[in-house]
């Protein structure tokens, strides 16, 4: 399987820095309590200091919405809306562990996280262009057709695994209490995205290992090698 950028949007959004994480050996029963506590606290003393909408790196998703042709304060990132919710609610809703502990480690980065089981994905993912013709299944069951033009997670079936880019993921590949193996996307467009992409990722496959003992692989894409296979 494999996960890459297309080169048109490397040529739109020269700034993107993305890091990926192949994870096998997942189960469902992991604590991970300490890991969200540690997280949530690093989160907490950014938000003290300044509203979400004043980082860098929601700045930086901003921007790349509004040169998507999208409201940036009605479509937000997916890092933003988690820090919204966790601002208002001083907390984040328990959905299951891998989850739990990849939206903890969004909140202090600020860096969107999308994780996807790979048993759902057909060959591979290519974030690109929609044509307007890829299914997209919603959370409430409904399934929808991305815009022509809109940035997508498409595979080779024809399938959006995600709208909007970083707006909003599809139900079809989420991870659920069966998935076993997932790919992990981070991706980021502010000034120290490389240095924080590194650490995001090095944090999260190092918290892999400690509660999963899992096999992870990591890699970082660049538009001259833009191609993860795992």
């Amino acid at each position: 399987m494999y996960f890459r950028h297309s080169s048109e949007i490397w040529r739109d959004h020269p700034a993107l820095v993305p890091g990926v994480i192949f994870a096998a050996a997942i189960k469902k029963d992991a604590s991970v309590d300490a890991q969200i506590a540690k997280y949530s606290a690093i989160a907490e003393s950014r938000l003290v200091r300044t509203s979400e909408g004043e980082f860098p790196e929601i700045q930086a998703w901003r921007r790349a919405f509004s040169k998507m042709g999208l409201k940036p304060t009605q479509y937000r990132c997916a890092s933003e809306a988690l820090l919204r919710r966790f601002r208002k609610e001083t907390a984040l809703p328990r959905i299951h562990p891998l989850i739990d502990l990849c939206n903890a480690i969004s909140l202090p980065f600020a860096i969107p996280v999308a994780v996807f089981d790979v048993a759902k994905i057909a060959n591979g993912l290519t974030v690109r262009h929609a044509t307007g013709l890829e299914a997209y299944l919603a959370f409430s069951g409904d399934e929808e057709r991305p815009d022509p033009g809109e940035v997508v997670f498409a595979d080779e079936a024809g399938r959006a695994h995600a709208r909007r880019w970083t707006n909003r993921q599809s139900a079809f590949s989420a991870v659920g209490d069966e998935t076993a193996a997932v790919l992990i996307v981070a991706e980021a467009m502010h000034e120290s995205a490389e240095a924080d992409i590194g650490k995001l990722a090095a944090a999260l496959t190092a918290e892999l290992h400690a509660i999963w003992s899992s096999p992870a692989r990591s890699a970082t894409p660049t538009s001259a090698q833009p191609q993860f296979d795992f």
